[in-house]
């Protein structure tokens, strides 16, 4: 396991760049996720726009203006935390930073540098205002087409999604977030991707009212898209190790030629301090736990799975022509996939009418029925109108 980029670049390339430490690897993958899927969603965007599914907007902006004191005031907060948080992980004493994640969440930090990185930001701010101001400020109106906008929709993705993903794992594990709710709320542990999928949908389809963009059009650019990001973040589930991981495999390896880590896996120098497993023995410092016995690398088989389904939604976006059909596949085969491979997942049951499913196994279901509810809607709707339709 790599717990950040330090311990990768040690043993693919036997090298020791201390900095390294502060990039964690389930986090670098997640970044790169959204990177990717961005550039995939921009161009599924722009393909509809010229097939004349998307239409622009036109907004009225100030062009020519000074920098107003909301701006600066923006720019220098911005500044300040980067200065005083991650500019601090490489000038801080080791002993305070040693724990990259544990030192973000906590109340520790540069002050000199937070000021300076602030005042930076906001001083390039005035220049760059400056540099632009006019006389007499102009009223222009511009048109904004939806792949104008595929940054401001990756964040609502990224802060929503996260928000949901922290806020469902609290559900989850209500009884100890009690116990210990500042373990739950002060740590970037513990996130629910169903809960991060529901917010963040919430608040793109939010977005997508108030900027008038064509709601099923929308959802179907991002369905692929969508089970790309699933597959990449898993990525960084099963390099970090974050307890992702299924339940105890004691059963002969099926095939010769298969590799033992992807049919039982100890995960050793995992991050998932809340179930350490036991001491890997010579090993010092920190992340020097596997578990005590091997496990079913779920994510490894939700990162072919999905990345598959992807490839499928992504060969079938031409073909099936009806809006809305590929979003409804997509919840279809989300739901399926996470039904299943949650089988073989360790997770926390819940007591629901005498049954015990996990939140996950009651979240999949239901979305694979609010799939199969669309489809069976849309399609409805257009025999309907075929039927209605005057015989030429």
């Amino acid at each position: 396991m790599y717990p950040n980029l330090y311990y990768v670049f040690k043993d693919l390339f036997g090298v020791e760049w201390t900095f390294l430490r502060f990039v964690n690897s389930f986090g670098f993958f997640v970044a790169i996720a959204f990177i990717v899927c961005a550039v995939v969603l921009a161009n599924e965007l722009k393909r509809k726009s010229k097939q004349g599914l998307f239409q622009p907007t036109e907004m009225e902006v100030t062009v020519g203006e000074p920098a107003s004191y909301l701006d600066l005031g923006l720019n220098f907060l911005l500044g300040f935390l980067l200065g005083y948080k991650i500019v601090a992980l490489f000038i801080m004493d080791s002993s305070a930073t040693e724990d990259p994640q544990a030192f973000i969440f906590s109340s520790l930090g540069s002050w000199p540098a937070g000021l300076a990185l602030g005042s930076l930001f906001a001083g390039m701010k005035w220049w760059e205002k400056n540099k632009q101001k006019l006389a007499k400020p102009e009223k222009r109106t511009v048109r904004i087409w939806p792949h104008d906008r595929v940054g401001e929709i990756t964040i609502l993705a990224l802060v929503f999604g996260l928000l949901g993903a922290k806020l469902f794992d609290i559900f989850e594990n209500w009884g100890d977030f009690l116990k210990h709710p500042s373990d739950y709320i002060f740590s970037a542990k513990g996130l629910t991707f169903y809960g991060g999928l529901i917010c963040a949908g919430i608040a793109i389809w939010w977005y997508a009212k108030k900027h008038k963009i064509g709601f099923w059009h929308l959802n179907d650019a991002l369905a692929p898209t969508m089970m790309l990001a699933y597959s990449m973040g898993r990525i960084g589930c099963q390099v970090a190790g974050d307890g992702d991981w299924g339940i105890v495999n004691n059963n002969p390896k099926p095939f010769s030629w298969l590799p033992d880590w992807m049919w039982a896996y100890k995960y050793p120098h995992n991050v998932n301090e809340m179930d350490p497993g036991v001491k890997i023995p010579g090993c010092e410092g920190k992340f020097c736990n596997e578990l005590a016995e091997a496990v079913y690398p779920t994510a490894f088989y939700e990162i072919v799975v999905c990345f598959l389904l992807f490839l499928l939604l992504w060969s079938l976006r031409k073909k099936l022509k009806l809006p809305g059909t590929i979003f409804a596949l997509y919840l279809m085969l989300n739901g399926l996939e996470r039904f299943f491979i949650e089988k073989i997942r360790v997770n926390n049951p819940m007591d629901f009418l005498g049954f015990h499913p996990t939140q996950a196994e009651v979240i999949s279901t239901i979305l694979f029925l609010t799939g199969l509810g669309i489809w069976i809607y849309l399609a409805r709707n257009v025999r309907k109108k075929k039927a209605g339709a005057p015989n030429s």
